[in-house]
């Protein structure tokens, strides 16, 4: 059954980040439950496998209320079929986002047409953070303590430490 007080929030995260955190906060005050659901992402060669990265995104929202994090290999319709839920969430930093998840939503809604695509922007002080540009400060040896927890920002140091890339 299709739950329309529950949202999935789907992405690589890779590394979850604190702009990720302020949607999934503000989307807990909007829906009872939101589901962080991490993709696997083959394709894209993430830094962190799929385990980590869902350690990592349990250990961010383990405060809020209502969060709940998966991992997951299918379609994200199937994940949100499986779980329940009627929303999907996505983030939008810039206009130029926009095309891609307008697309996806399209193309999900083409493949359930049950479901909805919200889009959420970030509070202004997050909206140029983005996993990929926090990786690469984090590689090149910056300070990146103010754009992630400090657990990710200890995995990001270790994972450089014994990986450079």
């Amino acid at each position: 059954m299709i739950n329309s007080r529950a949202a999935i929030y789907p992405g690589t995260f890779d590394p979850i980040t604190n702009g990720h955190l302020d949607l999934v906060l503000r989307a807990s005050r909007i829906f009872d439950r939101v589901i962080v659901a991490v993709a696997d992402s083959k394709g894209k060669t993430p830094l962190f496998d799929l385990a980590e990265r869902v350690q990592l995104a349990e250990e961010a929202v383990s405060d809020i209320p209502g969060v709940e994090v998966v991992g997951f290999t299918s379609l994200l319709v199937e994940c949100a079929r499986s779980k329940g839920v009627g929303v999907i969430l996505r983030g939008l930093r810039a206009v130029s986002d926009f095309e891609f998840e307008f697309q996806l939503a399209g193309m999900n809604r083409h493949l359930d047409n049950e479901l909805e695509t919200m889009f959420l922007t970030p509070s202004e002080k997050y909206a140029f953070i983005s996993s990929s540009v926090i990786r690469e400060i984090a590689r090149l040896g910056g300070d990146i303590s103010p754009f992630v927890t400090e657990r990710v920002n200890t995995a990001l140091v270790q994972k450089y430490s014994t990986h450079p890339r």
